[in-house]
């Protein structure tokens, strides 16, 4: 296990390395600058800048003075969007907000999702099963801010005589209602269909037919031991879309106008802050390589048949 671990750390960080100088690279290669804005400063003062915070030296060379700041911790600082206060510092307090909209959106999306997909793997050619899977295939088919809106449109006064909750986030638990059911709507119709076909696909195996000739019902058989099996699938998908879900919905806290990390992230793709597209850039692909890693350590306590030092087989 030890062994496994060291390997994937290592990994991490070949990946983390790819990720940071790829998104440099690509972020200096749209064309504009941080200081284009409906009032341009003139040609001596974006010159200026640019000197300031070292914007006029080769990308190469930027790129080489990033590395080796990140490699002593330091993310630099917001050039823009608030200027000269540390990246991580921006990142530590606006994180924990997006993460608790996303563990309560992961939470119920899991809870209802799995559940759903049993009850439709038991129900299968049933018209619960059909309903489910109607239901599913919205829910896969349409875009975060269209459900958002919606939810948006419908609870907070768009139809008279309906306002239940707040048009704007107050911090309430009220305001954490609709950001956390547009969140989690995907996440749990993914997670529905994904534990339907991975049910499916248990009950036909021959373990299964052992215990119905053995005369085990219906119901344990599915809940009980064609469940296990099923959830392997399921904590594939869970590993990256926990990370993505903690790390704010871009689009929801946008709709929202929550004040999380996901929502200001958009904001500085917008503003061309690059300190801060880079810091949540890395920020967000270490928690998903982190969540990848905790999956397939469930693996083995899911199966204990899985063996990792040979790749998960």
């Amino acid at each position: 296990m030890a062994k496994y671990v060291l390997k994937r750390a290592v990994m991490a960080v070949i990946t983390l390395f790819i990720v940071t100088c790829l998104t440099f690279l690509l972020m200096n290669a749209i064309p504009g600058n941080p200081w284009l804005s409906e009032k341009t400063p003139s040609q001596a003062t974006i010159d200026a800048l640019n000197e300031k915070y070292g914007l006029d030296q080769p990308v190469i060379v930027q790129l080489g003075k990033y590395l080796g700041n990140i490699a002593h911790g330091d993310f630099g600082n917001s050039i823009k969007m608030q200027k000269d206060r540390p990246v991580l510092d921006i990142i530590t307090t606006m994180f924990p907000l997006s993460a608790r909209i996303g563990i309560i959106a992961i939470s119920w999306a899991i809870l209802v999702g799995v559940p759903l997909g049993c009850l439709a793997a038991y129900k299968r050619g049933t018209w619960v099963d059909s309903l489910l899977r109607v239901i599913c295939t919205i829910g896969i088919s349409m875009p975060g801010f269209v459900v958002a809106t919606i939810l948006l449109h419908v609870f907070t006064g768009g139809i008279e005589g309906f306002k239940l909750f707040p048009t704007g986030f107050d911090g309430s638990w009220k305001s954490y209602v609709l950001p956390c059911l547009a969140l989690g709507f995907y996440p749990m119709c993914y997670l529905s269909r994904q534990t339907r076909t991975a049910m499916l696909d248990s009950i036909n195996q021959e373990y299964i037919k052992t215990a119905r000739a053995k005369g085990l019902k219906n119901k344990k058989i599915i809940f009980k031991h064609a469940l296990r099996n099923a959830l392997i699938p399921v904590i594939t998908y869970l590993g990256p879309q926990i990370a993505f879900t903690l790390c704010g919905g871009f689009v929801v806290e946008k709709v929202f106008s929550i004040p999380g990390l996901g929502r200001y992230f958009v904001m500085s793709i917008q503003a061309r802050d690059y300190p801060i597209i880079m810091g949540t850039t890395i920020f967000l692909a270490a928690f998903v390589i982190v969540m990848n890693l905790l999956a397939d350590l469930l693996y083995k306590l899911v199966d204990p048949r899985i063996n990792l030092s040979k790749g998960g087989n």
